[in-house]
Parts: structure tokens; sequence; C-alpha cells
């Protein structure tokens, strides 16, 4: 199989490995919105299925979080946990949000990003990246690093005593 193909299957399952464990600790948020409004999981629910995007369900935990009633150490390692896991947004939202390239000549896959930015005078559409070593070594970091928060935020659950 060429190095192209084998960098492709690698990439497409660990952008599953990704999806599933950015899912799996976003969810998490729920035990969070519970415990940090005195409500139970099934109310914490409605309102983490009503804010729509990642960046909503985070500004919710961390003001409920920053309001004066929190203990401070609740505090800091709550903003800590969605700190660590919002640096890992970026490169979830380029494979998500991306077409791929092959070239068969030079036996080569690449990623388009389907961004449009805006400049002063200009456009920057389609930037690219390679599907090589590297690539595949930050997605693994990511994935290392979201199932850190994903424990972290448990243990957050289990030392408070959030509904679960």
């Amino acid at each position: 199989m060429p190095l192209a193909d084998q960098n492709f299957s690698q990439l497409l399952m660990l952008i599953g490995r990704l999806n599933y464990i950015w899912t799996n600790t976003e969810s998490l948020f729920i035990h969070l919105i519970a415990g940090l409004t005195g409500t139970d999981t099934e109310a914490a629910l409605i309102i983490f299925l009503t804010l729509n995007t990642t960046r909503a369900r985070v500004e919710l935990v961390e003001r409920l979080v920053k309001l004066e009633r929190t203990d401070p150490e609740l505090r800091l390692r709550i903003l800590e946990a969605t700190k660590m896991m919002m640096r890992q947004s970026a490169l979830r939202n380029r494979y998500n949000h991306c077409i791929y390239s092959f070239d068969k000549d030079a036996g080569t896959a690449r990623t388009i990003l389907m961004r449009i930015a805006d400049r002063k005078d200009t456009l920057k559409i389609g930037q690219t990246a390679d599907i090589d070593d590297k690539a595949i070594e930050e997605i693994e970091e990511t994935i290392k690093t979201l199932q850190s928060v994903n424990g972290t935020i448990w243990k957050i659950v289990q030392d408070y005593e959030f509904p679960t």
C-alpha cells in the first residue's frame, strides 16, 4: 500500500477517535452544569442541548464557575480543563471542515481547509496541509490531551459529588 494510502487510512481512523473523544468529553459538561446550577442531569441535559455549539457550552460552564459562590479550587480546576479542551479545537475543526486531495503521481494526500479567511484587501481560501507522519502525530497528541481532560472532568464530578 502506498504511503499516502496508509497515512490516509490512519488519518480516517484517528479522526473517528478524535470525534468520539471530543463528543464524549463535551458531554461531561452536562454533569458540570448540573452540579454548578444545583439541578439534576435531566435539566442539565436540556440546557446542554439547547446550546448548539461547543463554544456556547464552554462559555456557560465558565460563567457558572466564575460565580462568587463557587469554591476557588473548583473554579481553577474547571477553568483549566475547559482551557485545555478549547486549545484542541483548532486541530479538531481543521479535520472536520476540510476536503481531501490526492496526487497519485507524487503519492501524497493533503487536506484543503474549507474556510475563507478575510484579510484587509484579500481573501485566503483553501489552505492546504500534507497528511504525513507529523499530521498523524498531532492528532494522536490531541487525542491524548482530550483523554486527559476527560479524566480531569470525571475527577471533578466525583470530588464534588455532582449529579451523574
